[in-house]
This record gives structure tokens, sequence and C-alpha cells, in this order.
């Protein structure tokens, strides 16, 4: 069971890793983790790899309340192992939202992204009262369709020119996953 406890810096902790809300003050790090993290995000992601990038993205994710974003951090060290947004939140009778992730070089393959997005589902289905979460992912992104499959989502279809990425609209396999079908 995750844990929830005030004592932590946590929203929620598993055995490894935590997850927290991004701050200003997190500037220095993630950028320097995104930049060292290029290689494995291209061409599927373009985290922000200066201050200034960061300041505009993290205000967004800050201040937006159609938008959450969140850490993924080893409960060891402290140190991010990636990062998971909730993006285009809409409540009323809709109650869902769009993710969007990226695990930090140092963190791939080593089962901490797994962790992290099974407790930000719980708390976009808990304590932020979501129904539905989707993923839309290129199909050549075997890596992150191995994450949303293993978390549970299904494939709910293919959207030709669906989003604007690396100069040029890109197709998109739409992975879902709701409240019901959540494991464990």
């Amino acid at each position: 069971m995750p844990e929830t406890s005030t004592a932590t810096p946590y929203l929620a902790a598993g055995p490894r890793v935590g997850i927290r809300h991004y701050e200003y003050e997190d500037s220095e790090e993630f950028t320097e983790l995104a930049s060292r993290s290029g290689e494995h995000h291209r061409p599927w992601l373009f985290p922000p790899v200066s201050a200034q990038m960061y300041a505009v993205y993290a205000r967004k994710l800050i201040e937006d309340p159609t938008k959450a974003g969140f850490l993924v951090c080893a409960r060891d060290s402290g140190r991010m192992a990636g990062f998971i947004n909730v993006n285009n939140i809409v409540e009323g009778g809709f109650r869902s939202g769009a993710i969007g992730y990226g695990a930090f070089a140092h963190a791939v393959g080593r089962g901490l992204m797994r962790e992290g997005l099974g407790l930000v589902l719980r708390h976009a289905f808990g304590p932020m009262g979501l129904h539905r979460l989707e993923a839309n992912i290129q199909p050549g992104n075997e890596a992150s369709i191995g994450l949303v499959r293993g978390a549970g989502f299904r494939l709910e279809g293919f959207s030709p020119d669906f989003l604007f990425v690396d100069g040029a609209w890109r197709d998109h396999q739409r992975w879902a996953i709701t409240t019901e079908m959540l494991k464990g």
C-alpha cells in the first residue's frame, strides 16, 4: 500500500520511489538530468534543458489548474528518476486527463517509472477525483507502450497526425485506463 503520511515530502510513496509536485527550485537538477538524457528521449520527448525553459514549463504545471505535474524521486537519495504529468484535466462528468512522462537516463530499466506511474494513477483516481487517464504514444516507442501496458492501460485506437512532435505531425496510439481497471 502506498505511503501517504505527511511526515514524508511525497504525495505518495512506494518501496523505492515517491511522487511529489514540481517546484521552481527543481530547475537545476531537472535541466541537468534532462540534458544528460537527450539521447534517451529523442525523438519522442523534448523536456526543458535550460533554466529559462524550465521556468516556463514548471509555471504551467504549478499554476494551471488543468495540469498536474509529478516528479518521480528515488526514496533512498531523493534524486529525480523521471516525471509524469497529467494534462488537459477536465472535471464534471468527464473527469479525465492525458498523461505524458519521461524517465531520466540514469533510471532507465530499473522499474522506478513503473512504480511511479502506479503511484500517480492511484493519486489521480483518488485525491484528484479523476475517472480516466489517456496516454498518446507514437507506435514505435516500445518502452512507453510497455510502461502503460504493464500498468493496465488498454489500446483504444489509432490517431493519424495526432500531435506535433519534433517538427511534424505524428501518428499516435491511444491507450487509456479508468479507475475500475486499475490493478492492485
